[in-house]
């Protein structure tokens, strides 16, 4: 009886622990009884179903990052080595819908193709120079947005597709390095010439400004201003302590030394234009 007993608990024990089913964050899951999905999927947490008739399937819907590595068309027909990222997620209330339409393997079904197809429809209107400069960016948004029209409704977000490097034909590659230093050199030398013109500007502004100066000043100089200037001077030399003999036509002050003083006279001329 004991035994009996003991082997009905067990059984109740493990039957129970199969029926459980955990839900961790970042995923949801799905029912299916008798092969059939149910239409509202668990979230995060311990959930209950019949073993015997019933599973729960997760699905993750955190970002997944899908890296493909292929050849990108041109607009000029060349081939374009590249490795590319597409970030992912998938969209939890619409996870049994993109179960009964697609299945568990919906990179391979759904995913991949679709991206092949809008990145050679994307790419080969582009140049091949185009994706190694400024216009990558928008390539990779005309990809996203393309392979959003068709995965949006299977419930599958694309969050954004990334050309992580690109490796263009060897001469293509040269050949865009030596565009891209004579447009340096070009922008180095156009630097060069505005400092020139600049300083240039400033040399002439200089100029003009001393000319200004020069005729103004030749312009105050009247015969009335002359004589002014040269009564202040005699004035000045006038209140000096030192003994001195001032000899002068009204025009020119002449400095005489004192008797004994063997020095030469020294003139201070004052011009009168």
């Amino acid at each position: 009886m004991k035994n009996s007993l003991s082997y009905f608990i067990v059984s109740i024990l493990i039957f129970g622990l199969t029926s459980c089913a955990v839900v961790r964050e970042g995923e949801v899951g799905v029912k299916r009884t008798l092969g059939k999905y149910s239409d509202k999927p668990y979230t995060e947490g311990l959930k209950m179903y019949n073993p015997i008739v019933s599973t729960v399937v997760r699905v993750p819907t955190q970002t997944e990052n899908l890296e493909v590595a292929l050849n990108l068309p041109s607009k000029e027909g060349l081939n374009i080595a590249a490795d590319i990222s597409i970030l992912y997620n998938v969209q939890g209330r619409k996870a049994p819908k993109l179960l009964r339409d697609v299945g568990l393997d919906y990179e391979d079904n759904v995913i991949l193709p679709v991206f092949r197809s809008a990145i050679a429809d994307v790419s080969a209107r582009y140049f091949a120079k185009d994706m190694h400069t400024g216009q990558r960016a928008d390539i990779e948004i005309a990809i996203r947005d393309q392979m959003m029209k068709v995965l949006e409704n299977k419930g599958i977000e694309i969050e954004a597709v990334l050309f992580k490097s690109i490796r263009l034909p060897r001469n293509l590659a040269t050949a865009i390095e030596e565009k891209l230093q004579a447009e340096q050199q070009a922008l180095r030398m156009e630097f060069v010439l505005n400092e020139a013109k600049s300083e240039a500007e400033r040399k002439r502004i200089e100029a003009a400004g001393v000319r200004d100066a020069q005729l103004i000043i030749s312009e105050g100089l009247t015969p009335n201003v002359l004589q002014f200037k040269s009564i202040e001077a005699f004035m000045e030399l006038a209140k000096s302590p030192n003994t001195k003999v001032i000899v002068s036509d009204g025009d020119m002050p002449m400095l005489m030394p004192p008797l004994g003083d063997e020095k030469l006279a020294t003139p201070t001329r004052t011009n009168n234009r």
